[in-house]
């Protein structure tokens, strides 16, 4: 399996899932637990058809299985359905990089990206919310779904204000949306999107520029959502326009507004929930997919915060 990296993902696998996998030519075998072993089973039949498909297998794809198939095992009756990290529904390609879930969440989220026009993704950092909405938005622009990508955030960060930042406003507002930069750079060659920038394909702008305009035919992208007040959310989604898209992400538990402000993504949470035509998907901590350290740093932080008793 896996060429040169043959041994360290077989390793990986026995240390995530508690088995132990022995490899004999184009052989394994798998001991353990019953149910730790049929869920290496699946992981591994998962990763050998994302081979024969001519999909990348490392580590990444390695953790991504053992995620799936450990959901499977906690709640079987919610299938988290190994099968869709190589599966051709979820699969998404753009110039650079042809990317499929790594975990349960994100499953469900790039589902929700390809069949709803609103999409709101909740939860920790570490889970792909913003990387996946690029790419799907990416992915739709270069299909000809949409006809350009508009990407966002507050100017809000850790007490922060533009006008304490040097230059002019692109100067000012560029440290605020350099993930998202980041992000298109992993999806198109760096010609492309200064091509695409230039032409107006892809915008990037501060929250505030939004006022005032009608969002037609156009991916728009709301990154950081916890740090919009009310009127601000209210004034971004009522922006969308015909044959337009939305995806509007957020960590309500890493707000920077001022103490007592309510956040806008919470209020347009506990305002829209009932809505049948949006989606809410909510990551939790085992939709992490950053360093394993990222994990424990976010439950470290969690139990802290935990009221006492609860």
């Amino acid at each position: 399996m896996l060429y040169g990296e043959h041994d360290q993902n077989l390793a990986r696998l026995e240390q995530r899932l508690g088995v132990r996998v022995a490899s004999r030519g184009n052989r394994l075998s798998i001991s353990g637990p019953p149910e730790q072993v049929q869920a290496a089973s699946d992981a591994v039949n998962a990763l050998y058809e994302r081979l024969r498909k001519g999909m990348d297998v490392g580590e990444g794809e390695v953790d991504a299985a053992a995620r799936m198939v450990q959901t499977d095992l906690r709640e079987p009756d919610k299938k988290a359905s190994v099968e869709s990290m190589h599966g051709d529904d979820l699969t998404i390609v753009t110039r650079r990089r042809k990317l499929t879930p790594r975990s349960p969440g994100q499953a469900r989220y790039i589902s929700a990206l390809l069949d709803h026009e609103l999409v709101f993704g909740l939860g920790p950092a570490g889970t792909g919310k913003t990387y996946l909405a690029v790419a799907v938005a990416t992915s739709m622009l270069i299909t000809g779904r949409v006809e350009r990508i508009i990407l966002s955030r507050p100017a809000v960060e850790a007490g922060e204000r533009l006008g304490f930042l040097p230059g002019d406003m692109r100067d000012k507002v560029d440290p605020y949306l350099r993930p998202l930069y980041d992000a298109l750079h992993d999806m198109l060659p760096a010609e492309q999107i200064a091509g695409r920038l230039e032409s107006g394909e892809i915008e990037i702008a501060p929250l505030a520029f939004m006022r005032g305009r009608t969002l037609s035919n156009a991916f728009v992208i709301l990154d950081e959502a916890q740090n919009t007040t009310p009127v601000q959310m209210k004034m971004f989604l009522t922006r969308l326009g015909e044959n337009g898209r939305m995806a509007i992400t957020g960590d309500l538990s890493q707000v920077d507004l001022p103490k007592g402000q309510l956040s806008g993504l919470q209020d347009a949470v506990d305002t829209l929930r009932g809505m049948k035509e949006l989606s809410f998907v909510e990551f939790t901590n085992a939709d992490i997919v950053r360093h394993d350290l990222v994990t424990k740093i976010v439950k470290a932080y969690e139990a802290r915060d935990k009221p006492s008793g609860s």
